[in-house]
């Protein structure tokens, strides 16, 4: 009697999310550049522009970073497998993160309304803020009642809506040059970035559900034959 020998599909190392954590990398990079670099220059104009609410700006800036910065951390797999406590800590302060800057930047921008700021910043703040929120709130519930995959899927939304929606927009308007065609021109560019998030963190859950399925097909159709 022969034996056949059955050869398992190799699964590949290469995964999306990492292009997509290197691309946003750059993206961060950029706006670093590009829209922050006064906060390396204390004698900056638009120093004078934050002066009022400069108290309040600055909790917002360190949650708002503390979250930039955990928020890719959250969808590594060997950090998860390896180490389960860290994961844990830096997920519940990227949490606190998103319910600290959110709410303040909703009143950052009612704040620079009243000081002569054109009212549709306060609606994308409201807007944005409620979003990144709600996302985070859900993930946060499901990983409490361990349903882990509906907390992976809703965190991705939260990162897409939070991180994703704050670099994005300065990317688009630093690099088309929009940014310099008025108040109308940004509001356009925000208002889009923020409406396709949500699609856009779904097309990469259905991405990676494909290649979490393709070596299992795989595995099937050989030992059927």
């Amino acid at each position: 009697m022969s034996t056949a020998s059955l050869t398992v599909p190799r699964v590949s190392r290469f995964k999306p999310k990492y292009l997509l954590i290197g691309l946003f990398g750059l993206m961060v990079a950029y706006v670093l550049g590009h829209n922050e670099s006064f906060l390396v220059n204390p004698n900056a104009p638009v120093w004078q522009h934050y002066q009022p609410f400069k108290w309040w700006l600055l909790p917002h800036g360190i949650a708002g970073a503390c979250a930039f910065v955990l928020a890719p951390m959250q969808f590594s797999d060997r950090l998860r497998q390896r180490y389960t406590k860290l994961h844990r800590v830096s997920g519940r302060v990227y949490v606190a993160g998103a319910f600290i800057a959110g709410p303040l930047g909703i009143y950052i921008a009612a704040l620079q309304e009243r000081l002569g700021a054109p009212r549709f910043f306060s609606m994308i703040a409201v807007a944005h803020g409620s979003l990144w929120m709600l996302t985070t709130g859900i993930a946060f519930a499901f990983i409490l009642k361990r349903k882990i995959q509906q907390h992976r899927q809703w965190m991705t939304r939260s990162f897409a809506v939070g991180p994703g929606v704050f670099v994005g927009a300065r990317v688009v308007l630093g690099v088309t040059g929009l940014e310099k065609m008025g108040p109308a021109a940004v509001e356009t560019v925000v208002y889009m970035c923020l409406a396709f998030s949500i699609v856009l963190a779904d097309i990469v859950l259905q991405v990676q559900e494909q290649q979490r399925s393709r070596p299992a097909a795989r595995a099937a159709k050989a030992v059927a034959a």
